[in-house]
Order: structure tokens, then C-alpha cells, then sequence
């Protein structure tokens, strides 16, 4: 196996440890974290991996990258709300929709984007 390959292997490993811990602290039950922290800081990890993966050459997965993002956008809008007292429901789950939506549409811009220069 070559260095890459095993490099690649303990970073998702590091991560997994990671999330597997932070994941068995915060549904402990006598931690008393603000809701949204779970998802903050699943974020956190999932998008750390990916740092750590490009700054060593080995390319970030668009899959954990996206569920980092979407993990932490949840986790903030939650916590915002939690530590706020916000009166009402901040309606995490639609505005996360609404934000996968336009990225799916920034991307689908940029790809054609692409062909309409190449083929120009």
C-alpha cells in the first residue's frame, strides 16, 4: 500500500475516532451541551478531515465536505436559537434545503459555464 493510500486511511480513522467520541460526550447523560453543539461540532470534524486531507495533497470528498457544511449550518441556526431564547421555530431543515439548492444551482451554472467557453 502505498504512503497516500495509508495517509488517507488514518485520517478517515482519526475522524471516525473523533466523531465516535465527540459523539458518545455530547448524547452523555450527564453533559448538559446547548442543542446544535452535536451538529457543530460533527461539522467541525468533517471539515477538518478535508482540511487536513488537501493541505497533504490528497483530495477533499465533495460527500463529507457537503455533510460538514450542512452539519454545521444546522448546528449554528440551533445554537443561535438555544442561546438566543429565540421565541420561535428557526426552520433549520428548510432553510437547509433552500441552501443545498443554490449550491446545486452555482454548480450546475459553473459546469455549463465551462462547456459554453471549451466548445466557444
Amino acid at each position: 500500500m502505498d504512503n497516500s493510500r495509508t495517509s488517507k486511511r488514518n485520517y478517515e480513522t482519526i475522524a471516525w475516532g473523533l466523531l465516535l467520541i465527540w459523539w458518545g460526550l455530547r448524547w452523555w447523560p450527564l453533559a448538559s451541551l446547548p442543542e446544535g453543539t452535536g451538529l457543530l461540532g460533527t461539522g467541525l470534524i468533517l471539515l477538518g478531515l478535508n482540511a487536513v486531507r488537501s493541505l497533504n495533497g490528497i483530495p477533499a470528498k465533495g460527500f463529507t465536505t457537503i455533510l460538514g457544511l450542512l452539519a454545521l449550518a444546522s448546528g449554528g441556526l440551533m445554537l443561535t436559537r438555544e442561546i438566543l431564547n429565540i421565541p420561535f421555530e428557526i426552520p433549520v431543515f428548510e432553510i437547509l434545503l433552500i441552501a443545498f439548492g443554490i449550491l446545486l444551482l452555482v454548480r450546475a451554472f459553473k459546469k455549463t459555464e465551462m462547456k459554453i467557453e471549451c466548445c466557444a
